[in-house]
């Protein structure tokens, strides 16, 4: 059996996919689309009505029926509540899937609250602990001829800028070239051994920085005898560095057309040519942000150099011969002393750390925000 469904008039356009036809009565209704990031008043009054009334529930749970107590466990089981209450209030109003919908936006917001509050209770905390004290002696002067009575302005750590620059550059330079040649050979050569490398990359990124430190400790220091130095750390902090850079450089490779290689291979270059020409150009500025993230992950490791470098409270600008100090064991240093100037001097240490992290997070941001663009 036809239906006849009028015709929209031209003041009033259809589009036949918003058009759902009545069979029983064979008219034509207008699906109205839902916009899923729009928030009404009254979508407000509801979240903040649930919210209310999860307080509530649970405020007469915590004080009134249970003994239960403690501000953490408040807020957990007031969210707890909140939740089921919400999705039933949403589900009454607008059906089951807008019900699924807001509270999977309440809880990845949730979420998102929850991960980025104590990230800025920290941030705020070294950046009020550590700036009262930062001046520019901090820079240029050492712990050489301070004292523990001496006031927190005095002395600096020009040591330990320069040990850190000195390991973390020394370990860029070991860990750059490897991390990208086994990225180029895990996704451009590939095989069975490829996957061997990429299961050992990937164990090698969750290992913890202290056993990096440890196996420099006992092969190069223990059995070679050759002793505290930067060197040592920058080895700890390479063997830090180099799962980052690969794993990250070898998505960078990925994200390369495969119509350049193709292209490249057709007009008679080798592979060989083709990777070093053509892929690793088109990837440099994903290759640059890896190294940066290399470096923002082993910059503020303490335990691999406190194993390894050992510390000092003078300048030595040989990384390969002594003790060496950096910004992780100056604060480490500081913050296990006795005198509270010493203890401020490591707040200031940490806030200069936390900037240069900062600094190149950053940097990356702009190099990858650069390649994006290109692309």
């Amino acid at each position: 059996m036809w239906t006849d469904v009028e015709a929209p008039s031209a003041s009033d356009p259809l589009d036949p996919l918003d058009v759902s036809i009545n069979s029983e009565t064979g008219s034509g209704v207008r699906d109205t689309p839902r916009t899923l990031t729009k928030f009404t008043s009254a979508e407000g009054a509801e979240l903040i009505g649930s919210l209310l009334a999860g307080l509530s529930l649970t405020w007469l749970i915590f004080f009134r029926l249970t003994p239960l107590y403690g501000a953490s466990g408040f807020v957990l089981m007031s969210f707890v509540t909140f939740v089921p209450i919400y999705w039933t209030v949403v589900r009454q109003n607008h059906g089951r899937l807008a019900a699924g919908e807001r509270v999977a936006a309440v809880i990845m917001g949730s979420a998102a609250i929850a991960a980025v509050v104590p990230l800025g209770l920290i941030i705020f905390k070294v950046v009020a602990e550590g700036l009262p004290n930062l001046r520019a002696n901090f820079f240029t002067e050492t712990q050489q001829n301070t004292g523990p009575l001496d006031p927190a302005s005095d002395g600096g750590a020009a040591h330990a800028i320069v040990g850190t620059l000195q390991q973390v550059g020394l370990a860029m330079i070991i860990s750059v070239p490897l991390a990208v040649l086994t990225a180029v050979f895990m996704n451009e050569i590939g095989g069975r051994f490829a996957r061997i490398v990429r299961f050992v990359v990937d164990t090698m990124s969750g290992t913890p920085s202290i056993v990096a430190g440890l196996f420099i400790y006992s092969v190069l220091i223990l059995q070679f005898d050759a002793g505290f130095s930067g060197f040592a750390g920058a080895l700890a902090l390479m063997i830090l560095m180099l799962p980052t850079v690969t794993r990250t450089t070898e998505e960078m490779l990925r994200l390369v057309s495969s119509g350049l290689r193709e292209a490249a291979l057709a007009l008679g270059a080798p592979e060989w040519r083709v990777t070093l020409q053509v892929v690793l150009p088109t990837a440099r500025t994903g290759i640059a942000t890896a190294v940066i993230l290399g470096v923002a992950r082993a910059i503020g490791e303490t335990a691999p150099v406190l194993l390894t470098t050992f510390g000092a409270s003078t300048m030595n600008w040989n990384p390969f011969s002594g003790p060496q100090s950096n910004l992780p064991l100056f604060v480490y240093a500081g913050i296990r002393s006795s005198a509270d100037t010493a203890v401020q001097r490591a707040w200031t240490g940490a806030f200069v750390l936390m900037g240069i992290v900062l600094f190149l997070f950053i940097l990356a941001r702009i190099i990858g925000g650069r390649d994006h663009l290109k692309r």
